[in-house]
């Protein structure tokens, strides 16, 4: 029996690990892990999640780096982490994806090798840690990436419009099952599997001209899981539309015929964030009204997402992302909010197996990719830990936060 299975609120907490290495003028390279300094003190971190009673740690790893050149791997960090994770006694839940590739892969999600590429490096991280590591995400939050990289074009390959999100999310569905396919065949049983997403809300009612792209949006936020778990087939509402927009039959057969499926269904929550507010009238830039209002629904919205996931995709949900922006009595708040309608869920018979507070220290703004100015311009008050400059580095600093993270993990 794995944490998922033994009936106990599991705490865990993450480490923000956006890359997007690619440059161009106007936009540096997006490395969280060099940002925060965390490739040179991740030691210390490690340490630092154990020490406020973290059982969990969703972590990821910087595929363009261990991966510099085709066919070539670097271990070498990579090894020593993996390491501390034993020696500090946290269990770590792998992000194999989040959000970056490789520099020498052309074209990024959109070349035509992606899917088999990312199943071989996911193959070789397992295999090189089957003795150790048993706990994968293969991708994060899907629909960021496919919204953000083909619809938006605001990273790389930087496509635009209805085709564009849904060659990505044909990309991205099939290097996920492919991924978790081959580490299923190497791990077998040991493997667990953590998908997640990002819940985006839509949330107002619209009687004129963007109600039909309103509804589409809100099927399509579930349409990368939709697809790896075999759901898209015959009269899944949104077939037809992947069909008009070029996703191959071949490919939906594929996915619909060899399904992978959740041990845990993730759900990334941001009350601040995770609800937009469409009113009739209001300027579609691409998926999203512009400007984007959002809606703070707290623990109602966060009580919505955690039931949704569970009753539509029928596994054990955990909440793999958290907080607030803002200062440490409005986190602590929010952390005590949401930890008490967890508890009341569970008490009502829901399978909510683990909390995650996201991230461990503080952030920088993914804003920082297209701004010129330093760090310290762009640092997000989010974690257990502030971040702060000093002659030696980035000092983690520990706060308040950490405390109340430490309280309720104790009474787990």
């Amino acid at each position: 029996m794995t944490w998922h299975q033994d009936g106990r609120l599991h705490y865990a907490l993450g480490i923000e690990d956006t890359f997007v290495p690619q440059t161009r003028p106007g936009e540096r390279a997006l490395d969280e892990y060099e940002l925060t300094e965390h490739y040179a003190r991740v030691h210390e971190d490690l340490g630092l999640a154990a020490g406020v009673g973290a059982e969990l740690l969703r972590w990821g790893i910087p595929w363009y780096r261990i991966s510099p050149e085709l066919g070539r791997w670097d271990w070498d960090w990579l090894d020593r982490a993996i390491a501390r994770f034993s020696e500090v006694g946290v269990r770590p839940v792998i992000d194999l994806l989040h959000y970056g590739t490789p520099l020498w892969l052309d074209g990024e999600f959109a070349h035509p090798d992606f899917p088999a590429r990312f199943a071989e490096y996911a193959v070789a991280v397992a295999e090189r840690y089957a003795d150790t590591v048993t706990d994968y995400t293969p991708v994060n939050e899907p629909m960021i990436h496919a919204e953000f990289c083909g619809e938006l074009a605001y990273w790389p390959p930087y496509l635009s419009g209805e085709a564009g999100v849904v060659r990505m999310v044909a990309a991205l569905a099939d290097g996920f099952a492919r991924a978790q396919h081959g580490i299923a065949e190497v791990l077998g049983e040991r493997a667990v599997f953590v998908h997640v997403e990002s819940t985006t809300r839509l949330a107002g009612d619209l009687e004129g001209e963007h109600r039909e792209r309103v509804e589409l949006l809100r099927e399509r936020r579930y349409v990368v899981e939709d697809l790896v778990t075999g759901r898209v087939r015959d009269g899944h509402p949104l077939l037809g539309h992947l069909q008009s927009q070029g996703m191959s039959d071949a490919l939906l057969e594929r996915l619909a015929s060899t399904p992978v499926r959740p041990d845990v269904m993730g759900v990334n929550y941001y009350p601040q964030h995770s609800t937009r507010l469409f009113r009739d009238g209001e300027h579609f830039r691409g998926g999203f009204v512009d400007p984007a209002p959002t809606r703070n629904d707290g623990v109602e919205g966060l009580v919505d997402v955690l039931t949704t996931y569970e009753d539509r995709y029928g596994a054990p949900v955990a909440l793999t992302e958290t907080c607030v922006e803002g200062g440490v009595q409005e986190r602590i708040a929010w952390m005590d909010a949401s930890v008490a309608a967890i508890e009341e869920l569970r008490a009502a018979g829901r399978q909510v197996v683990a909390y995650t507070w996201w991230p461990l220290f503080d952030m920088y703004e993914w804003t920082y990719r297209h701004a010129s100015g330093p760090r310290a311009e762009s640092r997000l008050p989010m974690g257990l830990y502030d971040l702060v400059e000093s002659p030696d580095g980035l000092e983690r600093r520990r706060n308040p936060v950490a405390d109340a993270f430490a309280r309720h993990a104790g009474r787990r």
